[in-house]
């Protein structure tokens, strides 16, 4: 009940093509990349827009806060 074993994946890979077909396969990496790419833009974007934040919240004068 552990890990897959080699014939697990096998059987796992034999049936997406069946599936998805060896066209289409290709395609749905592509997409999922394309996918995993703006996943990772828009965390770097969040990530760019906390930081002016943390810095005008740390420049604040002890009395303001």
């Amino acid at each position: 009940m552990g890990s897959f074993s080699l014939m697990h994946w096998a059987i796992v890979l034999l049936l997406v093509l069946l599936l998805f077909g060896a066209g289409k396969l290709p395609k749905v990496m592509g997409d999922l990349a394309k996918g995993v790419k703006s996943f990772k833009a828009g965390l770097k974007d969040d990530e760019s827009d906390a930081a002016p934040v943390l810095v005008e919240a740390s420049r604040k004068p002890a009395s303001e806060a």
